[in-house]
């Protein structure tokens, strides 16, 4: 930076500066009221540039005082000898040397200087106010406003990242909510999947034990021939020597020993075992009451007090007892006891024989 010339010094007498055989200075260097009031005009640049040379106003004053400030404080005029000030080039100073130059034909008035300063004329404007207050007004005001926008971004970003979190906690929740709602969907769907299986199993069950109570129903009203391939060799009341009572009191169906015994109806077995005249002989109570007696059999496959069902086998054909030859003898009684022709009850169960 640019200096000027130093102050003249002053002859020092007694602590004070003596106006005696020294000329006064270059401009004033204790500031007055008077001296610092603001210049307005061309006018006062002009009338001050005629008192002293140099064209100052009370903004270039005050610049200039800060800048002493700055280079090292302000010499008083108290007790302490008279030292030299260097002042900054007026000339670069924004706005200044436009107030300084001596071309007063193309000079600027001081509005123009205050605005190439960045000072508004108001700023400026009061007999009071002086530059340096003007510019150091503007200086706290644009750091208020540095201050206040400094502020505002902080108050944005953390706004911004709140609302991102804020933001971000939702998207996880329905993220959450979206998972659980698709696990309720899939335990539900695998229930009602359980519920369809169980319930086809249960109708199956159901149509299995319908099906096997029907087949009962059908077999308790079913009949059957003891045998599925015979020889018919003597029938009920049939009259001989070989009979005690001198007549048949059934029918024999001659079949080979061994020969399965199918039981004619569902019943239950009332006796079975060794019966004299009668050999191996089994006892068949029918669900209405008749009752089937087989005789002379070879073995027996049911004991008694077992169910049975219609062409259950229940023995074989065999030849014990008071017998010829191998073969059935079948007899058929009554609910009371009564005996009756075996061949005829059988054709009244539509069996033919």
């Amino acid at each position: 930076m640019a200096s000027n010339s130093p102050a003249p010094e002053v002859p020092y007498k007694a602590g004070v500066f003596s106006e005696e055989g020294a000329e006064r200075s270059v401009g004033e260097w204790n500031p007055t009221a008077e001296t610092v009031r603001p210049v307005r005009g061309r006018h006062r640049h002009r009338v001050m540039k005629q008192r002293g040379g140099f064209a100052r106003s009370s903004t270039v004053l005050g610049v200039g005082v800060i800048a002493a400030v700055g280079a090292g404080g302000i010499a008083t005029a108290q007790d302490k000898p008279a030292v030299s000030i260097s002042l900054p080039d007026m000339d670069s100073l924004p706005g200044v040397g436009a107030l300084l130059s001596d071309d007063d034909a193309g000079q600027p008035d001081e509005a123009a200087a205050y605005e190439a300063m960045g000072l508004a004329a108001h700023e400026v404007g009061g007999e009071s106010s002086t530059a340096a207050e003007a510019l150091r007004s503007r200086i706290l005001e644009q750091a208020e406003e540095q201050q206040s926008s400094a502020s505002s971004a902080a108050k944005a970003a953390a706004e911004l990242e709140a609302a991102e979190r804020a933001q971000a906690s939702a998207e996880k929740a329905e993220k959450e909510a979206e998972a659980e709602a698709k696990a309720e969907k899939e335990a539900e769907a695998e229930r009602k999947k359980i519920e369809r299986e169980a319930k086809k199993a249960q109708e199956a069950k159901e149509a299995e034990e319908a099906a096997e109570a029907e087949r009962v129903a059908k077999l308790a009203n079913s009949y059957v021939l003891p045998l599925s391939s015979y020889t018919i060799s003597a029938t009920y009341g049939q009259s001989g020597p070989m009979w005690s009572s001198g007549q048949h009191t059934g029918l024999d169906l001659v079949a080979s020993t061994g020969t399965p015994l199918k039981a004619v109806g569902s019943g239950t077995i009332t006796a079975a075992g060794l019966a004299g005249p009668y050999g191996y002989r089994i006892l068949l109570e029918l669900s209405d009451g008749t009752e089937i007696l087989y005789a002379h059999m070879s073995s027996m496959s049911v004991s008694a007090g077992q169910k049975v069902s219609a062409g259950d086998m229940i023995g074989r054909v065999g030849a014990t007892g008071n017998v010829s030859a191998a073969h059935l003898h079948m007899e058929v009684r009554t609910a009371g006891g009564s005996p009756m022709d075996p061949m005829a009850w059988l054709r009244s169960k539509n069996l033919s024989i």
